[in-house]
């Protein structure tokens, strides 16, 4: 019985020293033990051996890289394309501007040319009335042809002989002496026999019919006088003109292919 209560006791004093030491094991120990510890250390080890190993071979633009965040390097190159395209489209409307604007004069006034269609240019008759015509806008790139004046048979031939020598010792441009040089080549012609005394050119017409016989034709427009004829335009208020038709023009002191353009008084020849 004794030696019962003796075998008692000492399981109860080892069960005590047995528990004593198992809670002081526990409280010396780390809060972290076992098979993730392990691993943990195990996998910090391997990273840190092989960053040590290929940190040397990394460059230092690779780094930057690296340490920048990925959306701000994607943001930064969506910019910068944009900045590209953006001065592209400007180059281009800047060349196309150049191109396209014209370099005018500085100070000067730019004129229009071209004149509006339905215009017109107003002016004052030697009459004083106020007449307007319209202004010709558009270009013919075919030659104007005047007609030829034909030969009346029923006219003196010596009126012809006097339109080819007026036509032979005109100028190109009128030296104011028109009714001169008409006088000149009807008396050499022989179509009259003496020089007209009038001055003014707008005299010739009663002259010629009062003085040599010439008869004054039903003909208003000049194209269609006769050869030979003899053409006298002005007023009373003017100093007139004279010129004689020829086959293709009009002839006094000078040469041209289309009649004067004062009014008319008529054509005359002798029958």
């Amino acid at each position: 019985m004794r030696g019962r209560r003796i075998f008692l006791a000492l399981a109860a004093a080892l069960v005590s020293v047995t528990f004593s030491a198992g809670t002081r094991a526990q409280g010396l120990a780390p809060s972290s033990l076992g098979g993730d510890t392990q691993s943990n250390e195990v996998t910090n080890d391997a990273v840190q051996v092989i960053t040590a190993k290929t940190e040397p071979t990394i460059s230092k633009k690779t780094r930057k890289l690296l340490a920048q965040p990925v959306h701000r390097t994607a943001e930064k190159s969506v910019h910068t394309r944009t900045l590209k395209s953006t001065s592209t489209v400007e180059k281009v409307a800047s060349r196309a501007t150049f191109t396209m604007d014209p370099v005018r004069p500085m100070e000067q006034p730019t004129v229009n040319q071209t004149a509006q269609h339905g215009s017109r240019f107003s002016f004052n008759s030697p009459q004083g009335k106020k007449e307007s015509v319209p202004v010709i806008s558009d270009y013919y790139p075919k030659r104007l042809v005047y007609p030829y004046a034909k030969i009346d048979r029923r006219i003196d031939n010596r009126l012809v002989q006097a339109a080819t020598l007026a036509q032979e010792r005109a100028h190109a441009h009128s030296r104011s002496r028109c009714w001169h040089y008409v006088k000149d080549a009807l008396l050499a012609s022989g179509v009259i026999e003496s020089r007209p005394k009038t001055e003014l050119a707008r005299d010739a017409a009663s002259e010629l019919v009062n003085n040599y016989g010439f008869k004054k034709l039903s003909i208003t427009d000049p194209f269609a006088a006769p050869v030979g004829s003899v053409l006298v335009y002005g007023t009373s208020r003017s100093v007139g003109h004279v010129e004689i038709r020829t086959k293709d023009g009009f002839v006094s002191d000078f040469r041209s292919a289309t009649p004067s353009r004062r009014p008319l008084m008529g054509v005359y020849a002798k029958l």
